[in-house]
């Protein structure tokens, strides 16, 4: 079902879509395996999809994008809510193992991620012959 939602049309030949259909379904399940509700859950992908973006989309590198996350994570558990961001429906706890999660998922991979993205590859051509 991801991967019709993604969007995926040549999942068996394209190494790409593959690594994000992984990095997807990971997240999902890592997420629902913390009893995450459906609004924290859609955060969380939200979440996933905000950092990939910045890496493949805008080049930020791992520096920028771990700001990036930082500003996306302020205000989680404040009670000011001129202090409190978008996902403000996390707990203190859930946010640190979010970032956890992050630092072993994304980050720890980050310059496989910028290669995936942004390296030139030969395409190799499957056919009958």
């Amino acid at each position: 079902k991801l991967e019709e939602f993604l969007n995926f049309r040549q999942l068996k030949t394209s190494l790409k879509e593959a690594i994000l259909l992984d990095y997807y379904t990971a997240g999902f399940w890592w997420a629902k395996e913390r009893n995450f509700s459906v609004i924290q859950l859609s955060g969380f992908m939200d979440l996933l999809n905000f950092l990939l973006e910045n890496l493949s989309d805008k080049h930020m590198t791992l520096g920028d994008n771990l700001k990036e996350l930082g500003k996306a994570m302020a205000g989680i558990g404040e009670t000011d809510s001129e202090r409190s961001g978008d996902l403000n429906f996390f707990s203190i706890e859930q946010a640190k193992a979010i970032i956890d999660y992050l630092n072993i998922s994304l980050f720890k991979q980050y310059k496989l991620y910028e290669y995936l993205f942004h390296s030139p590859r030969e395409e190799v051509v499957i056919s009958n012959e």
